[in-house]
């Protein structure tokens, strides 16, 4: 196997698998990148659809100039394109951690850009429950934290659907993110591969990334089912 890459992927051999600009150590980046600002991302979308709901009309603590400011700020920050964000927010990302280049720099935008667009998802799952078991909970006496639970457990197969959706869309987002100086599969792609006219490596790279996604959808696709059967 290794002498059939040798000979047909020579360009990908070269790189090599270990090292600081190996194969691996450009997952590893990738992964990172992709799970870390989920985490951090996620959080904030989460909490900011939530809110978004409850705040919002008809909502259990109808809130209308809350409701206007975090549906504002969702829209301005869900707007704006991805590679624009990155030169938006290179002050704030030098603030936090000191340099604008490198995977840990890219969590910064990366979050940024998740937060809106899980926001928005989280809005719509949880718009679409059926409002008879939030007021039956409201009629039993349901604190707004037993709220958030009953919102969250009926909506937990969705929720785990449009997390799906997000992650996808962030590992596409930090594919563009090492193509101007992060790393991962998207730097190896661009700057090993299509800048050195290296084929072979940037079919590779893009080969590894699609891999990820299938990987994610499957995963994701697998809990939603066994899930929504429980």
């Amino acid at each position: 196997m290794l002498e059939w890459v040798q000979t047909y992927l020579p360009n990908v051999y070269n790189i090599g698998w270990t090292g600081d600009n190996g194969w691996l150590a450009a997952i590893n980046a990738t992964l990172y990148m992709t799970i870390v600002s989920f985490i951090i991302g996620g959080f904030l979308g989460l909490l900011a659809g939530l809110f978004l709901v409850l705040t919002g009309p008809g909502g259990v603590i109808e809130n209308r100039p809350v409701f206007q400011v975090l549906d504002k700020i969702t829209s301005i920050f869900r707007a704006i394109p991805f590679i624009i964000l990155l030169a938006i927010l290179a002050p704030v990302t030098f603030l936090i951690v000191k340099t604008n280049l490198g995977a840990t720099a890219a969590l910064v935008p990366l979050s940024a850009a998740t937060f809106p667009f899980f926001a928005r998802q989280v809005q719509v799952v949880l718009s679409e429950l059926d409002r008879g078991v939030i007021e039956a909970a409201q009629a039993s006496g349901a604190t707004i934290f037993d709220i958030i639970k009953v919102y969250l457990g009926e909506g937990l197969p969705d929720l785990i659907r449009v997390s799906t959706v997000t992650l996808i869309s962030l590992v596409g987002e930090t594919a563009m993110a090492g193509a101007i100086g992060a790393g991962g599969l998207g730097n190896v792609a661009i700057s090993y591969g299509y800048n050195r006219s290296n084929t072979d490596v940037t079919f590779v790279a893009t080969l590894a990334i699609l891999l990820l996604i299938f990987a994610i959808q499957f995963i994701g696709d697998f809990l939603t089912r066994k899930l929504s059967h429980r």
